[in-house]
């Protein structure tokens, strides 16, 4: 008996209807604080906790300098972590996966002049597709990240994301392509906690990545330096070119569109311009930067391509005639209100307050709200804009 009278098992912290000691839990150790103190978390409530860790890249300098992961000290961190709790851990070879996947397009797309963020790619093509599966030949029930987010069962009994309750740790963003399948099999047992509590976690089971400095978000790129990265997997990326004013005068040259970023202001070389200019577009085919004043980079509608939708009932009907909703359009940003449409195919979203530096190649997550563990909808990756100076009313169907 179950000590529930013969009726069905309670459900474990996982929300599943087993017992601890029998629910398989894999969980990614990236051979950082918060992987290790969520496999720390579940091996103490009695779970079977495999650790299993992706050795994606292997760049030289990058596996010994700070903030890099899933390479060289970062995987003997996280094998030492596993060995610290007692329990199996596995390294996985992911390299050739991970260039194909994710390095080869993030330098494409950079040559293509889009701002691009893999770790989007990362998390819904490697971890939580290659992993994915490996878990399920492990025979996990479920697989746990690091992430500071959240997921619990909605209205209907579907497994739904969530931002994390710490708005400052908040990685919602870099989930929105997560599907409905894999969020079933996901569990994020940071996601309501601090970080401070985090560290505090990691010194109470003394793992000795308690005071680790966090990875950064694109941890592939050895020193920041992303225009050798590039130029070296696209050759002819960094071809020089025209900047170009918005009114047609070519006001300088460039040493190729991969050194430059929408909304960027500093190093143009563009000194007696007589006004601040910024870069309004990037474009590549025809190597040119364009620049602006500031007025410039308002922009009012972005519109996406490969749009995930995970929240309730059906994205189609809900935005044929605009679905308001919360939406960010970089991650350092809080969601903003703006409205979802789809119409002929095409999906945009309009911005009730104008949003600068909107960037193709960036993400446009959307949210049911703006406050802290607000549910996450979906998104999509922005392929064009619509600059506030030029653009109607959309909300009138026109």
């Amino acid at each position: 008996m179950n000590g529930n009278q013969g009726g069905a098992a309670p459900l474990n912290s996982l929300g599943l209807r087993k017992s601890s000691a029998h629910t398989r839990v894999v969980v990614a150790m990236s051979g950082g604080v918060d992987s290790s103190v969520a496999a720390a978390l579940l091996k103490e409530e009695g779970y079977d906790v495999i650790g299993v860790t992706m050795q994606l890249y292997d760049h030289g300098a990058a596996v010994h300098r700070a903030g890099s992961c899933c390479a060289g000290q970062d995987i003997r961190d996280a094998r030492l972590v596993a060995a610290r709790l007692d329990i199996p851990h596995y390294v996985l070879d992911y390299e050739e996966r991970f260039k194909a996947k994710i390095i080869d397009p993030f330098a494409q797309s950079y040559a293509m002049g889009e701002t691009p963020i893999p770790c989007v790619s990362c998390n819904s093509d490697i971890k939580f597709a290659d992993l994915f599966e490996m878990a399920q030949d492990l025979g996990a029930d479920v697989l746990a990240t690091g992430h500071y987010v959240s997921s619990r069962a909605d209205e209907s009994g579907q497994r739904a994301l969530y931002r994390a309750a710490d708005m400052t740790r908040d990685q919602s963003y870099f989930l929105f392509a997560t599907t409905r399948r894999q969020l079933a099999k996901l569990r994020f047992p940071l996601g309501d906690l601090p970080k401070t509590e985090v560290r505090a976690l990691a010194r109470r089971f003394g793992l000795l990545v308690a005071d680790k400095a966090d990875s950064q978000d694109i941890c592939f790129v050895p020193e920041g330096k992303y225009a050798d990265m590039i130029e070296r997997l696209s050759p002819g990326a960094a071809a020089p070119g025209d900047i170009v004013h918005l009114d047609g005068r070519v006001l300088g040259r460039h040493g190729g569109v991969i050194h430059y970023t929408i909304g960027q202001r500093r190093g143009l070389g563009l000194g007696g311009a007589g006004e601040p200019l910024y870069v309004v577009k990037l474009d590549a085919a025809a190597g040119r930067v364009v620049v602006g004043p500031r007025a410039a980079l308002a922009t009012r509608v972005a519109y996406l391509r490969d749009v995930n939708w995970i929240g309730p009932g059906d994205m189609e009907d809900r935005a044929k005639e605009g679905f308001d909703l919360f939406v960010r359009v970089r991650s350092t940003r809080p969601p903003a209100p703006g409205a979802l449409y789809l119409r002929e195919d095409e999906c945009f979203v309009e911005f009730v307050h104008d949003e600068d530096g909107v960037s193709p190649g960036q993400a446009c997550v959307f949210y049911e709200s703006d406050q802290p563990q607000a549910r996450v909808l979906g998104g999509g990756f922005i392929h064009s804009t619509v600059s506030a100076c030029a653009a109607p009313a959309l909300s009138a169907g026109t």
